[in-house]
């Protein structure tokens, strides 16, 4: 994925204008590439024409929820390496199941602190970091 210092292209996704804005921000200041969406439908769309390296999906989407994107993300080998970061205001053992089980590698609960998405980003995949 590359180390803290590599620039990274991210895509934010939230329905919520204030979130994307603010985070894009951040990331942009430590250099990384990034482009957002507001639905799950143009995440989908917005990943396959930008080929993010990291994707913070908001759960709780206007058309097709976040765990619906990550599964057909998932689907797709152009992106079976991008990291998919969950972003949610559930903090249910059943929501973090399901979020592992369509493919997300990690799940943040909000508000959560901007700067622990920033450190995710470089993480490893959830898939490489459980040895085989």
């Amino acid at each position: 994925m590359g180390s803290a210092n590599t620039p990274l292209r991210v895509l934010v996704v939230d329905d919520n204008v204030d979130t994307t804005e603010s985070l894009s921000w951040l990331l942009q200041s430590f250099g990384h590439d990034v482009r957002v969406a507001h639905s799950g439908l143009a995440a989908i769309d917005a990943a396959r024409d930008f080929g993010p390296d990291a994707v913070l999906l908001d759960v709780g989407l206007p058309d097709i929820d976040g765990f619906e994107v990550a599964r057909r993300l998932r689907a797709a080998p152009d992106f079976e390496r991008t990291v998919l970061v969950a972003s949610t205001g559930y903090n249910r053992d059943r929501d973090r199941d399901r979020a592992a089980e369509v493919g997300f590698d990690h799940y943040l609960v909000k508000p959560f602190d901007p700067r622990r998405f920033v450190q995710l980003l470089t993480a490893p995949r959830r898939a490489e970091a459980v040895p085989a």
